[in-house]
């Protein structure tokens, strides 16, 4: 091990923030005094570490064989710097993309569907209670003023949004993927529309429907646990949000999505798609482990596209994009407002996992909290990103809307969301 360790103090010796690594036989290396602490208990979390592997080193760290002690931001700093090479920008073979095919048919069926969003979601709501905002809104931020506070940023995203799909008083709204109801009783409550929205997650469905309950809107709003392909087409959506839902899908089923979108919502209606995309065209995930990491420890099953492959699929199903913007600056800046805050309260945090993960709260937590910070400097650095795609269902109606051949209600300027 002994030429490992060098080339680990020579490395170290380079990075921006001072890092020490304890070895399994209480050798140290690096610096010290340090701003991030490194304690190994085993030697294949160093060898790990010295090829860049940064996500299966985190998941020594879950499973207790890595300790870390100091500031997060520091830690991902030196974790940036580790990485051997650009975690987006890998490529796959014929053999691996008839793979990742395959897996994505088995991986998303409605029951592995179910099971996956519960896993996630239904860890605790209490958890994610202490470092969301009132609302948990669980998704990138919008912030119009660089100096918002979170939740001033969340409900900037949710009027964003409203603000795009030109939501009117009395339309009927589908908000799929509906979480713990942000989208839903904002739209409800600041556009007075009728609206529906869906989950699979049985602690936000009961959640939502309190809320709706404590605030007198049981006439015209209702939250279904419901997988969106067993939606009733029968009566059309006038506007229709998607927010943070279709990484959840899979590739297999993108199609699918689309077109089961295209006929539940109304010719000439608008539809809003917000989710993470890809930073790389050809990467399956993302390398150096990382993908390996989420997939075991927060998202089974979930899968990410380039938003030039998002486009393809939108377009294949005889929806038009009209508005595409790119928000990964902003999830940055949210992921971090969220780590802070879990970072804040770790004590209670874990008191509150003990009470549903049982054995499991320690790992829960520590996953959570590479998860969140991790998932920061991705979007900081451009390997995964956000967009909101706007599109619309051409009703075929030359003189429908504000310019001719509009086909929709959409007015084709941007006047009306900054106005």
């Amino acid at each position: 091990m002994e030429p490992l360790t060098r080339q680990m103090e020579a490395r170290l010796a380079q990075l921006p923030v001072a890092v020490m690594l304890e070895l399994p036989n209480g050798q140290r290396v690096g610096s010290e005094p340090a701003q991030v602490h490194v304690r190994l208990k085993n030697w294949s979390s160093l060898a790990n570490l010295a090829a860049g592997q940064i996500g299966l080193l985190g998941q020594d760290y879950v499973e207790g064989l890595v300790d870390i002690e100091g500031d997060l931001h520091d830690l991902m700093i030196a974790a940036s710097h580790l990485i051997g090479s650009n975690p987006a920008g890998a490529t796959h073979t014929w053999w691996t993309e008839v793979w990742r095919k395959a897996r994505s048919v088995t991986h998303h069926t409605l029951e592995r569907d179910a099971a996956q969003i519960q896993f996630h979601y239904d860890v605790s709501d209490d958890f994610y209670g202490l470092w969301l905002d009132p609302r948990r809104v669980y998704s990138c931020a919008y912030y119009r003023d660089p100096d918002m506070e979170l939740a001033q940023a969340q409900e900037a995203k949710l009027d964003h949004i409203c603000r795009k799909l030109r939501l009117q008083p009395g339309e009927r709204f589908l908000d799929v993927g509906a979480g713990w109801g942000g989208m839903l009783l904002w739209a409800a409550e600041h556009y007075g529309v009728d609206a529906t929205g869906i989950t699979l997650s049985r602690n936000q469905h009961a959640h939502v429907n309190r809320l709706i309950e404590e605030k007198g809107l049981g006439g015209r709003v209702r939250m279904e646990l419901r997988d969106y392909r067993e939606l009733d087409e029968g009566q059309a959506y006038d506007k229709i949000s998607s927010i943070g839902m279709f990484e959840h899908v899979g590739r297999a089923n993108m199609s699918a999505y689309f077109r089961k979108l295209y006929r539940l919502l109304k010719p000439g209606g608008l539809i809003l798609n917000h989710g993470i995309t890809a930073g790389g065209t050809r990467n399956a995930q993302l390398g150096a482990g990382m993908g390996e990491f989420i997939e075991k420890y927060i998202f089974p099953g979930g899968e990410l596209l380039h938003v030039s492959h998002v486009m393809e699929y939108l377009a294949g199903s005889e929806l038009e994009a009209v508005d595409v913007e790119n928000l990964r600056p902003h999830y940055a800046k949210t992921l971090w407002a969220w780590s802070d805050a879990l970072e804040s309260q770790l004590g209670d945090a874990l008191g509150v996992l003990r009470k549903t993960a049982g054995d499991r709260a320690e790992r829960v937590l520590r996953a959570y909290r590479l998860y969140l910070s991790g998932c920061a400097l991705a979007f900081e650095q451009g390997w995964i990103s956000l967009h909101q795609v706007l599109a619309i269902r051409p009703d075929h109606d030359m003189s429908h809307g504000e310019m001719r051949g509009a086909q929709s209600v959409y007015p084709f300027t941007r006047d009306y969301i900054y106005g």
